[in-house]
């Protein structure tokens, strides 16, 4: 009696062990880590983001997925996966056989529906406790989910070389499309790699993998999925690839530059949250970038870390959406991840447009309004250290002469915009500037109007982004939305504007400051890289030639490009005009190439009047020098100038302005 109640206690116990666990372990919701997208602003993948060692991967539904490419991967890897439970006893008879032999695990006799236990449960440790733990997620899985489901998850799941999880990333890696696209012979190329990723991959070794690629299609044919007819045409298809990109992410600096703006939750589990973060970025502008800062950097001389100098940084802006378009923080990722567009410097001269702004607001001041170049001083940090500002060339520091806004802008003239920075009040220079766009500390001195505070690329784009788009400041926003893995909206930013010019100011200001680009102006020649389409800048140089910078704007696009070495005590040299504006120049013609050419809108209010460079007032027939100004109405001068010049030969009269850059000379410590 005894051994009969043995016999049916064994089969109690033996059914608890397998029920027990089955009930006890928990089956958790399948997490896959799926890689985020970044995309540009016409929906083209910048790079994606994931973790090592799996992440490159992107979910998509099994509805999507070819079913050429479910019947290959059933063919290869469970041929009887919609006949079982979740095991097959044959499979694991002759898998124990070996393993047995061999006196370790060396084959594993899994179906899908165990290897994708594996993938999303119990990872790759090869021990009898692990299959043991794996066979009851396995059960668990075919009772929770259907057939097609785990067919789903599986191929999403799966490695199938060069970096590729998953079926979507692996289409796109060898076929550089969706895998809802992928045609028979090339769903048979994919459901061959599980079994070696990498030896069979079409890249590494071509006939294998036809080789391998044309058995599984006969496997197909020969398991009744296609017909040989099918399979045949299939083997005759030549393998077409869409060749591997190069390692390493497009915009780098931009990408980084995104991550810093994406919301905490996003943040945290960006690599492997499956998130599509649409960005304002447009590839073609951000490949021009490069290239002219590439281009235009020129020789270089590795520093103390190994980072090639001169550096440079590049930024673009659209002013009428503040969406950026192109960002280069340095001429090699590789080599130094520091994204100079967001470094502080001292922009020089290119700080003179929110003086200037400055003094076309007030009503009292119009661009004809004069200031006299000549040797000024003004207190210093002590008695005997007064502050005297000159120009540019030390042969010529000084032009004894009044001069007008227009032309003291198109030489950059140092010692007119001090005199003009102390006549508004360096406090007002500083809020215009802020109001425009500058969030860095600014000291309200009267070396100010010499950029001698520090700022950095983005903010002086975005601030001439308000003289681009009429006096209305458009903030800077890289990211326009994020959607979840499942398409749910997470995060949307819109543009915001904010008006800080008169409109008419803007104009005027950018009616000048076109001049810069042309013959007698510090960037002469840029007007002629861009072909002629209106534009208007403006060139910095800092005192010691240590930085040089151009930041200047057409109707569509504002750009400012920093040009200097990482060490502020090393100078490179060179002005804005000839460092930083070509760059400038080239990047524009490139990247508005099939743009058509338009000129800035002229608002209604402004009058024009012929003027006398020598006096501001009316020119008269005798006026050694003149030109058509533009004002606010009701500001034109009325009086005519009452000199006759035709009587006064030995007075100097305006000559022609020099050319270069205008760094000045302040006092010491500060560089301008």
């Amino acid at each position: 009696m005894r051994w009969r109640l043995f016999l049916l206690v064994i089969p109690v116990v033996l059914l608890a062990l397998l029920v027990v666990p089955f009930v006890m372990v928990p089956l958790r919701q399948p997490e896959i880590p799926v890689a985020s997208e970044v995309l540009d602003v016409n929906g083209r993948l910048i790079t994606r983001l994931y973790e090592a060692g799996g992440g490159n991967r992107i979910q998509v539904p099994v509805t999507e997925i070819p079913a050429d490419l479910k019947e290959a991967i059933v063919s290869m890897e469970d041929r009887q996966f919609y006949q079982h439970h979740g095991i097959n006893p044959v499979g694991i008879l002759r898998a124990l056989i070996k393993d047995i032999q061999q006196r370790r695990v060396v084959e594993g006799g899994s179906t899908i529906t165990q290897q994708l236990a594996k993938n999303l449960y119990t990872g790759g440790e090869r021990t009898v406790r692990r299959k043991l733990y794996e066979l009851v997620l396995t059960f668990k899985l075919e009772s929770r989910y259907s057939k097609e489901e785990i067919l789903g998850m599986y191929l999403n799941t799966i490695y199938l070389g060069h970096g590729a999880w998953g079926v979507e990333v692996a289409s796109q890696t060898y076929f550089g499309k969706s895998v809802r696209d992928l045609d028979l012979a090339e769903s048979a190329l994919l459901a061959g790699l599980p079994r070696s990723p990498e030896y069979y991959s079409p890249y590494n070794h071509p006939n294998e993998a036809r080789a391998r690629r044309d058995f599984v299609l006969q496997t197909m044919a020969d398991l009744g999925y296609i017909s040989q007819a099918q399979a045949n045409r299939a083997k005759a298809e030549p393998l077409k690839l869409a060749g591997l990109k190069p390692a390493g992410r497009q915009a780098p600096y931009f990408v980084d530059y995104v991550l810093s703006q994406l919301n905490p939750t996003v943040a945290e589990d960006v690599t492997r949250g499956g998130y599509r973060i649409y960005t304002t970025l447009d590839l073609d502008m951000q490949r021009a970038a490069e290239t002219a800062v590439a281009n235009g950097v020129g020789k270089t001389t590795p520093d103390a870390k190994g980072v090639p100098q001169p550096e440079a940084a590049l930024i673009a802006v659209d002013p009428n959406t503040g969406y950026i378009k192109a960002m280069v923080g340095g001429d090699d990722y590789g080599k130094t991840q520091f994204n100079r567009v967001l470094a502080r410097r001292q922009p020089g001269s290119a700080f003179k447009p929110f003086l200037y702004a400055t003094v076309l607001s007030r009503g009292d001041l119009t661009a004809a309004s004069t200031q006299v170049c000549e040797l000024v001083s003004f207190p210093g940090p002590t008695p005997d250290q007064p502050y005297e500002p000159t120009d540019f060339d030390p042969k010529k520091p000084y032009h004894y002469r009044p001069m007008g806004v227009r032309e003291a802008i198109r030489v950059s003239d140092n010692v007119v915009a001090v005199r003009w920075g102390q006549a508004v009040g360096p406090d007002n220079v500083a809020r215009t500037a802020r109001a425009m766009g500058i969030t860095s500390p600014l000291q309200p001195d009267l070396t100010l109007s010499l950029g001698s505070s520090a700022v950095t690329p983005l903010e002086m784009a975005a601030a001439f982004s308000a003289l681009a788009h009429g006096g209305v400041r458009a903030d800077p926003m890289a990211v326009l939305r994020i959607e979840d893995r499942y398409g749910n909206l997470v995060q949307e930013n819109r543009s915001r504007f904010t008006s800080v010019l008169d409109s008419r100011v803007a104009y005027i200001l950018t009616d000048i400051m076109k001049e810069v680009l042309w013959s007698g102006g510090t960037a002469a020649g840029t007007g002629g890289l861009i072909g002629g389409r209106p534009a208007a800048g403006k060139t910095g140089t800092t005192d010691r030639l240590v930085d040089a910078w151009f930041v200047g704007y057409t109707p569509d696009l504002v750009a400012a490009v920093w040009v200097g070495n990482d060490d502020p005590a090393n100078p490179i040299n060179k002005t804005g005009g000839t460092a930083a504006a070509p760059i400038w120049g080239r990047f524009v013609a490139d990247s508005l190439k099939n743009v058509p050419l338009h000129d800035f809108p002229r608002p209604e209010g402004i009058t024009e009047a012929v003027i006398c460079d020598e006096s501001g007032l009316l020119a008269n027939p005798t006026c050694p020098s003149s030109h058509t100004e533009l004002f606010l109405a009701g500001t034109e001068p009325t009086q005519m100038d009452p000199t006759d010049y035709s009587r006064t030969p030995g007075r100097p009269a305006p000559g022609a302005p020099p050319a270069g850059g205008a760094p000045g000379a302040g006092r010491p410590g500060v560089r301008l």
